[in-house]
């Protein structure tokens, strides 16, 4: 196992790592939208926020060799389901690929954020 960072997006701010690879699979963190130039998170609707989200999410899969069309699987999580047409309004522009796909509504994100995405992706060949 392998463990993947990047300062391209945001350092995990827990005991973990941005993602991990075994085999030909990499495993992302979940990723919440937090400007990596910054450390704080971007201002602005859920439009905004998954923006920032897919863009870090993309930044971690470059540094492991990978991109979001050799996605697989993602988790989605929303603090609310009302910003869910919004939320993959956004997400459609960058998983092109349509990975299967889990999103639930959950009580309280990290910072209080809007959203956060994980996903499981294939080593590029």
């Amino acid at each position: 196992m392998q463990k993947i960072h990047t300062d391209n997006a945001p350092a995990a701010i827990g005991p973990y790592s941005q993602a991990v690879s075994t085999g030909e699979l990499i495993f992302t963190s979940g990723q919440i939208p937090i400007d990596p130039a910054t450390g704080e998170v971007v201002e602005g609707d859920i439009t905004a926020q998954t923006e920032q989200i897919c863009k870090n999410l993309q930044a971690v899969l470059e540094a492991a060799w990978t991109d979001l069309a050799h996605v697989v699987k993602t988790t989605c999580f929303l603090a609310d389901m009302s910003d869910f047409a919004a939320f993959n309004e956004v997400y459609a522009k960058y998983f092109t690929g349509r990975p299967a796909r889990s999103c639930v509504a959950v009580k309280t994100l990290p910072k209080n954020v809007l959203a956060e995405i994980e996903c499981i992706a294939l080593l590029r060949r």
